[in-house]
């Protein structure tokens, strides 16, 4: 839910990939939510609507977490706000036990891994996730902020009015595709973005609307962003996102030019040496070699890691290699 009005909050401190926030909770998508003990990531008041599906735990099981269409209103019962949560930050995942695996194959990892403890990706709907990544094409945090609440604001149900700050849910498809959304987006600020957010919402409904997105979760990594990739403005970077952040593949990598410089600088490989910009063939590259090292939630890893290696963490780890004597 996205306040008019309101302010987000620092949600720097628990941003992965692509340092963007969603309209509907003003908050990262698919970001590093950490466990109790760690940086805090401040969060409103939600009405979240979850869909059905099943995720992976590290032990390769199906853990059914939330339920089918889980719904929850606001002053729901406790019992389906907590089952709600759990989808949500994705509890069913032992991520402690995933460190320990990472830290045992990657040295690098290990260094950083004390320094960010319970960095844990969120699952996110599909729909708010697909279309909070459109607006990322060449962008940067404090715009993507001022867009996706404008983008609630003007075609979001609103939810509640507290304290005087109105809350919205997140666009609808049916919203997101209707006559005159991409003038009105233009004038939003969202420039060529507009296209692509109208073009999309409509190209998913064609396809059967958000049962249709859902439903990419249980397809193969290969196919759901196959898929993807031929929605307007979605690309490889986007579709990957998209698969990690809410479509439940732990396994997806998406890789930017900072990706491809940690794999570079932290790494030592050659992938892509010598060239200037980020190609397919290198991107394919990247993300296999951090699948291969990390495994089954390589996405997961790789979320620690850039979020350790965001400007404003980086004197946090000078600060604790102060105390600690430890470098990372």
């Amino acid at each position: 839910m996205c306040p008019s009005g309101g302010e987000c909050g620092d949600y720097e401190a628990t941003a992965t990939k692509f340092q963007l926030l969603t309209g509907s909770l003003c908050k990262p998508v698919g970001c590093c939510e950490q466990d109790p003990g760690s940086q805090p990531c401040h969060a409103n008041k939600r009405k979240s609507k979850r869909g059905g599906g099943k995720t992976p735990n590290v032990n390769g099981t199906d853990d059914i977490i939330g339920g089918s269409n889980n719904v929850v209103e606001d002053g729901g019962d406790e019992e389906g706000s907590g089952a709600a949560l759990r989808d949500y930050l994705q509890l069913g995942v032992a991520l402690e036990q995933l460190y320990e695996e990472w830290s045992r194959v990657d040295p690098h990892f290990a260094r950083v891994a004390g320094h960010f403890p319970g960095v844990r990706v969120l699952r996110q709907d599909p729909v708010e996730c697909l279309f909070s990544f459109i607006c990322t094409s060449n962008n940067h945090i404090s715009r993507i902020t001022v867009m996706l609440e404008r983008l609630c604001a003007s075609l979001g149900e609103l939810v509640s009015t507290q304290d005087g700050v109105a809350y919205h849910a997140f666009p609808s498809l049916q919203a997101l595709s209707g006559d005159g959304v991409e003038e009105q987006l233009r004038e939003l600020g969202f420039g060529y973005r507009a296209g692509f957010v109208a073009k999309s919402a409509r190209a998913v409904l064609q396809r059967g609307g958000a049962p249709w997105l859902t439903s990419l979760r249980t397809a193969p990594l290969a196919e759901a962003r196959a898929q993807l990739v031929q929605l307007p403005g979605v690309g490889a970077k986007v579709a990957d996102c998209v698969c990690l952040m809410s479509l439940d593949k732990p396994h997806a990598v998406p890789v930017d030019t900072h990706v491809w410089q940690i794999a570079q600088r932290d790494y030592h490989t050659t992938l892509g040496s010598g060239r200037k910009s980020l190609t397919d063939k290198t991107y394919v590259a990247v993300a296999d070699f951090f699948r291969e090292l990390w495994g089954p939630y390589a996405g997961w890893a790789q979320s620690v890691l850039f979020s350790a290696d965001l400007p404003k963490f980086k004197s946090y780890k000078s600060e604790e290699a102060k105390k600690t004597g430890k470098s990372c």
